[in-house]
């Protein structure tokens, strides 16, 4: 199903950008070379392993693995023993770290007369580096992007390193054939890392923040910077491409820690300079070799979060010439989601094949979301318009959102439950109230009865991201839930801290560690752009989160 739907986008999109004109000829030269400009240098770092670890099956550990220190080896041993005898050691640098892994041979006995053949795997969660990858079932996802690599050394006493970019926490290094005379130990192990975050010299908490608090600023942190490359990426293991939803989370989070703005501004403009000729933009975007966007990927719901996020590079720059320069784009994704507005008011996902995402949890339906999403984008637009001067083009917006609002109340909500109700089969899920609640559709009052609903409802469908998680804390906070919001907040984002996160998840759901939206767990992202915004919360507002 999934591919037929990702055909369908594909043949909608080549259709319409072979029939309109190019919207953007006169701009899109220069808004790549823009682009181009406004990418950041990035930062290097050299790490060593900080230990030799053992890996332990336990039942209690996240996804049922541990390492514990190899008390009989450590990293500066590994150069004077004999590594075809010890033939297999896994190493810990002791952080989430993105970049090039490089080593070398120490001769210790006879010469190398033969090459030397390494297997190198690096993980970021011990159950990844644990559990069986071969044979590769149909995870939905390659198995090229699982980071074991075999090389080939001719020569002793040289550091090689690996062309690919990797990133994770572990090292394995497994011997796989070698002379049966030479003797060897492992030297000069080096990662260096590379982002494009600067160094925060204080971290920026009040003295009385909880220390819970401090462990998941210091991760949601740690995850951004680990995905602030040359764009915003998702996942710095996988997927490695630029998302317009993951970027505008990134930003908001970027606000209140690294305050690198011209990453954003860069981002924004290769969306513009990458879109349609219709005008309309691409989901995500590849950036090597040259800048390209993954054409199958339409969505509405991700290119109305693209205006959301103008709105908010302005709020943190007051940048009014790279916002009015961006502004048709913004104007233009507004303008496409209209077209699947019926004439009552109501978002008709049927009038055109965007893949509108939410979360990754299982059967969830979206009808609620994306009616949500476009009642706050005419919000975010009428607003932007408005602080640039802009009014005439936003004048009809402000009607729209009031006749979309009315008619989710009427047509989208169950007036028995005060919820409501997404799709043909009136799915009850904590993420359509969230949405609404964010978009305004609900009054404070009538925001906190439904949350306290819809959380205590066993059969409600739950959030399965901390992509959706966001969004629920947001809708909490609106309606001043403040106490319900840090609970939330430290047990959700907390409990991957309490679960050894170095960096925070793609996925994850407390009740059950292995949860993937790709049939396997190994292949998830465990740092994710999506996850950082804890950072966001927890420094916007202190008097909730850091007393």
């Amino acid at each position: 199903m999934k591919k037929r739907v990702l055909s369908l986008c594909l043949l909608a999109g080549m259709a319409l950008g072979t029939q309109a004109e190019d919207v953007y000829q006169a701009q899109r030269a220069r808004w790549l070379k823009l682009a181009e400009q406004n990418k950041p240098e990035l930062n290097h770092t050299v790490h060593h392993p900080v230990r030799v670890v053992k890996a332990v099956e336990d039942k209690g550990a996240y996804q049922g693995w541990r390492f514990d220190t190899d008390k009989e080896m450590t990293p500066e041993r590994l150069a004077t023993t004999n590594f075809r005898e010890l033939r297999r050691v896994t190493l810990d640098f002791g952080d989430h770290l993105t970049g090039y892994i490089s080593l070398s041979l120490r001769s210790l006995q006879s010469l190398m007369d033969a090459p030397t053949r390494l297997k190198l795997f690096l993980g970021e969660v011990p159950a990844e580096m644990n559990t069986p990858l071969d044979p590769w079932a149909d995870n939905r996802l390659a198995r090229s992007w699982m980071q074991d690599e075999v090389v080939t050394l001719t020569l002793a006493d040289k550091s090689y390193r690996l062309d690919r970019r990797i990133s994770g926490r572990y090292l394995t290094v497994e011997l796989m054939g070698c002379s049966p005379s030479y003797n060897f130990g492992l030297d000069s192990i080096t990662f260096v890392a590379e982002t494009s975050a600067r160094p925060i010299a204080d971290d920026g908490l009040l003295p009385t923040c909880p220390q819970i608090i401090r462990e998941i600023d210091r991760v949601g942190k740690a995850t951004l910077r680990e995905c602030m490359q040359t764009v915003y990426e998702d996942g710095p293991k996988r997927d490695r491409r630029l998302w317009t939803g993951d970027m505008y989370l990134e930003s908001l989070a970027n606000r209140y820690s690294y305050q690198n703005h011209q990453l954003t501004r860069r981002c924004l403009y290769l969306f513009a300079g990458l879109a349609r000729e219709d005008g309309i933009l691409h989901g995500n975007i590849f950036e090597y070799p040259t800048p390209k966007p993954q054409i199958i990927n339409y969505m509405v719901s991700y290119n109305l979060l693209y205006v959301l996020t103008l709105l908010e590079y302005w709020r943190d720059t007051k940048d009014r010439e790279t916002t009015l320069d961006l502004w048709p784009v913004a104007i233009r994704q507004v303008e496409d989601a209209l077209r699947y507005v019926r004439p009552d008011g109501i978002f008709d996902q049927s009038r055109g094949s965007s893949w509108n995402f939410f979360d990754w949890r299982p059967g969830i339906d979206v009808s609620v979301c994306i009616q949500a999403l476009t009642i706050n984008a005419l919000q975010g637009i009428t607003q932007l318009g408005q602080e640039l001067g802009r009014d005439e083009d936003v004048k009809a917006y402000p009607a729209r959102a009031k006749l979309m609002a009315s008619a989710a109340r009427k047509q989208m909500m169950d007036r028995k439950t005060g919820l409501f109700v997404s799709g043909k089969d009136r799915q009850v899920s904590v993420l359509s109230q969230a949405w609404m609640i964010r978009a305004g559709v609900l009054n404070k009052k009538e925001a906190r009865r439904a949350l306290t609903t819809v959380l205590g409802m066993p059969s409600s469908l739950k959030p399965g991201t901390p992509y959706a998680t966001h969004y629920l804390i947001e809708a909490m906070l609106m309606a001043g839930m403040n106490d319900e919001a840090r609970d939330y907040l430290n047990s959700y984002w907390g409990g991957m801290v309490q679960r050894g996160a170095d960096t925070f998840f793609e996925a994850y759901d407390p009740q059950d560690d292995n949860l993937s939206p790709y049939n396997f767990s190994p292949v998830n992202s465990y740092c994710h752009a999506w996850s950082c915004t804890p950072v966001y919360f927890i420094h916007k507002y202190p008097e909730i989160f850091q007393k």
